[in-house]
Parts: structure tokens; sequence; C-alpha cells
């Protein structure tokens, strides 16, 4: 955990500048002091909008500074992401459909934080617990439906040889969403349908 200091954030909203040197120091110059990664992870999460420059040529790092961050976190033992979401996302650098691909994980991941925000809101306002059977399922159905939209990207990574298809059982039909999600679900899919129209509008133009 972080210790506890002050982010320099102001009132009016305007990003935090955070010089990193040579030394690999980083300095909050809002704060007048310096920080870790640790620190810029604790104002992510207190969502303390920052931006990091290298202090020599002005370079914007910050996309590189937010992934050494990931990687910290990931080495500590906080696997949030898959193996095989990593290898996906190692298998589109490169792609045709790289360029689109990150505005798609954006409007899916707010999607995805904005549906348990207000399922949280729902089930705060239940008895301890009664809620959590529904808010698990909800979350398994939404990363099912995260791993269909990515493979949507590319099908033939994903492809199933015909005998192995063949000797598979048919799977079970989907269990039935639990009622106070299925607003949010039914949100969701909507804009992944979008999304998919959109590349398929895109491929047409290709």
């Amino acid at each position: 955990m972080a210790d506890t200091q002050d982010s320099g954030a102001k009132p009016g909203g305007d990003k935090v500048v955070i010089k990193k040197y040579a030394n690999r120091r980083l300095y909050n110059t809002a704060s007048s002091s310096y920080v870790t990664l640790e620190h810029l992870s604790e104002m992510v999460k207190q969502g303390v909008d920052f931006v990091v420059y290298d202090a020599k040529t002005n370079e914007d790092i910050t996309r590189t500074v937010l992934t050494q961050i990931i990687f910290e976190e990931e080495s500590r033992g906080e696997n949030l992401l898959p193996i095989q979401f990593l290898r996906q996302l190692i298998g589109f650098y490169g792609n045709s459909m790289q360029g689109f691909l990150p505005s798609y994980l954006e409007l899916s991941l707010a999607s995805f934080a904005e549906q348990q925000e207000r399922l949280r809101t729902q089930f705060a306002a239940l008895a301890p617990g009664a809620g959590m059977g529904m808010y698990d399922e909800q979350i398994r159905q939404n990363m099912a439906l995260f791993d269909r939209a990515m493979k949507m990207f590319s099908p033939f990574a994903f492809a199933v040889p015909q005998d192995a298809s063949a000797a598979k059982a048919p799977a079970a039909p989907p269990p039935e969403p639990a009622p106070a999600a299925e607003d949010g679900l039914a949100d969701l899919k909507k804009r992944l349908e979008e999304m998919q129209a959109q590349i398929e509008k895109l491929a047409s133009k290709s």
C-alpha cells in the first residue's frame, strides 16, 4: 500500500504534471514532491488525472508509465489480465485492425465499469450478501461476452478443427441472466453489436 500523499490535484480538474528524470525518479510538480509508481497507481484509483513527461525531451510518456504500473501490479501477484487475453492482445500488434482496437477496448471497459457500478448501487440496498450470487453470475456473463467480442476481431485465430468440434457434446444453453442485471447486460450487448457493425463496415471498405 502506498504512503498517503497529497497528489496535488486541483478542484478545476486540471491534469497533474509528473516529470520523469534520467535517474528514473518521478517528480509531482503539483505537490512539489518525488513519487513512486505505487503513488501514481493510487492516484489512478482515486480518479486523479495526470500526464507524465520526460524531463529532458518533454516527450509525453504517460502510456509507458501506466504500462509499467500494470507490470508492477501483475508481478506482485495481482493477476488481473488472463494469459489468453494477453496472447490475443499481442497478436493484434501489426494487425490490420490494430488502429481500431484501442477505442473498442476503451468503450468496452467503460461499459463494463458503468454496469458494475450500477450493480453495486442496486446491491447496496439489499441485505448484506443477498445479491452476491447475482453479482458473481453477472461478472461471469460479462467476461464471457467480452471474450466472444475479442474473438470476433480475429475469427481464424480461434477456429476449431472439424474433428475436434464433432467430438464435443452440444453445449448446454446459457443460464438466464439475473433479473436485476438484465438492463445492464442488454445495454452492453447493444454496444457490442454497434461495434461489430462498425467493424463490418470498415472491413467492407478494405
